[in-house]
């Protein structure tokens, strides 16, 4: 099973895709995607205020004084949940899998300098989610300076 994302093109733009798995079912897995408690926990600078709904609004704060939000463009539970974060767009699928379930996280953007230290740090969010959905509370391991290296060697970047 390959923790680590991968990078393409799609209509002219990036896209990072990353595939977990979990040992819990889809329902526990979109739960503690989209449920603002845990929201807060794994995804950057989410303040935890959000309509969870197509058309809804999710609220950032980056620490910094720069408040902006996020349009959800698809909400399905448990399987889909969307949204489009200024010009990027963030999908995450929720699948039945033999032995739990399986996750598909994709982030669209422009932008290919982004990618490496886009994908490092999505790694570390999604690490924090799966120790979440196993009940634990996430860590934050200091790799982040190893993951950026680890991409900028994989992703063929032209």
């Amino acid at each position: 099973m390959n923790e680590f994302g991968k990078l393409f093109k799609n209509d002219g733009r990036y896209v990072i895709e990353f595939e977990r798995y979990f040992m819990q079912d889809k329902e526990s897995v979109f739960y503690h995607v989209t449920q603002p408690e845990y929201f807060i926990q794994w995804y950057p600078f989410a303040t935890g205020e959000m309509e969870l709904k197509e058309g809804g609004l999710i609220h950032f704060d980056d620490g910094e004084g720069e408040k902006y939000h996020a349009v959800i463009t698809l909400f399905e539970p448990p399987r889909v949940f969307a949204f489009r974060e200024v010009d990027d767009l963030l999908h995450i699928e929720v699948q039945e899998d033999t032995e739990g379930s399986r996750m598909i996280f994709r982030h669209t953007f422009d932008d290919p300098s982004w990618a490496a230290p886009t994908a490092a740090g999505w790694h570390r969010c999604l690490d924090a989610l799966k120790m979440l959905v196993d009940g634990r509370t996430p860590e934050w391991p200091d790799n982040a300076a190893e993951l950026r290296e680890f991409y900028l060697g994989n992703f063929d970047i032209k």
